[in-house]
């Protein structure tokens, strides 16, 4: 858990730094192939006008999820990748 606190320290610092907010922000998830996992990001992204593109691979065992969608600030799109991280199971952030 230490980890991940430093790298969301470190993301804040770069998102702050490298954009003008509020700003469109990509984020990518990698999630076994299943759709209540799917449908849990989407739900996590729901209400906030977001674009959300899915793609399986080539196997079919894994599905990347691209959400565009308009954040506020820094802050806000480190608590979405908290969320997705402690609500859906087997999510790899990318």
């Amino acid at each position: 858990m230490r980890d991940s606190e430093e790298f969301y320290k470190k993301l804040k610092v770069q998102l702050a730094d490298t954009a003008l907010w509020p700003t469109a922000y990509l984020y990518k998830f990698i999630v076994p192939t299943d759709t209540s996992k799917i449908t849990q990001i989407e739900t996590i992204f729901d209400n906030l006008g977001a674009v959300i593109n899915t793609k399986q691979s080539k196997n079919g065992k894994y599905t990347s999820v691209s959400i565009n969608v308009r954040m506020k600030n820094p802050d806000q799109v480190i608590l979405k990748y908290k969320e997705v991280a402690i609500k859906v199971e087997g999510v790899i952030s990318l």
